[in-house]
């Protein structure tokens, strides 16, 4: 379940469930979280689920929209961000993302146990699970995941290493383009977070929210390559 808390001033205004695919927010009375102060555009800014994630994006607001005190224009959300609208704030609670995560890791182990390859751990197998019979795989546990970085290519950067110990690591510019590679027990994932255009992978714009990475994946983000690489 995810839903939105409406305060203004340390006071709770309203309470608003976020069950539809689109959620609309702004000063005209259509709106799904409807607002009635003049700092608040007529649409302001709209929450897209997708994937199992929930997007805020900006509508070209005239006093802007922020999370957690930065201004955005994408922005993936998760649970206890808050949104900045004027002097309205919209705190954003979700069990979805860990529910949904646990759901991916379920089904990775579920293919690896069948033998299949379509959701591998970074590209490469890294040892087989057996279980007692009869013991669901949602007690098994997952494969260690292994290290891995990111090597700057190019600009002023280039040959930087970024070690990706951090179960989010963002790259980019929060403000302008800005992707993240999230660690997670079912492998390593770009994820797109802001800007005008997708993050590429492998020469060609994500399209997606976010994409699993193997082994030697050449991401471009802002102009600037880099690749992703296994290294343990």
């Amino acid at each position: 379940m995810t839903k939105l808390i409406l305060s203004l001033d340390g006071s709770v205004l309203r309470e608003f469930s976020l069950d539809k695919e689109s959620t609309s927010i702004g000063r005209r009375a259509h709106c799904d979280i409807h607002i009635d102060n003049l700092a608040i555009s007529g649409e302001h800014a709209v929450i897209v689920h997708k994937l199992g994630d929930a997007i805020l994006q900006d509508l070209d607001s005239t006093n802007g929209t922020f999370v957690n005190g930065q201004q955005i224009k994408k922005h993936l959300l998760v649970d206890g961000d808050v949104i900045g609208l004027g002097k309205y704030r919209l705190k954003y609670f979700s069990e979805a993302t860990t529910l949904t995560r646990r759901a991916d890791v379920q089904d990775s182990l579920r293919r690896e146990l069948a033998g299949q390859s379509p959701a591998p751990l970074v590209g490469k197998r890294s040892g087989e699970i057996t279980l007692p019979e009869g013991q669901d795989v949602v007690g098994a546990e997952a494969p260690p995941l292994p290290l891995a970085e990111l090597e700057v290519l190019d600009g002023a950067n280039a040959g930087a290493r970024l070690q990706l110990t951090k179960a989010r690591s963002v790259i980019g510019k929060p403000a302008a383009e800005a992707a993240a590679i999230d660690r997670r027990p079912s492998g390593y994932f770009l994820v797109y977070l802001a800007g005008d255009s997708q993050p590429l992978l492998n020469g060609k714009a994500l399209q997606e929210h976010e994409r699993a990475l193997a082994d030697r994946d050449e991401i471009e983000l802002a102009g600037v390559r880099m690749t992703f690489r296994i290294t343990a």
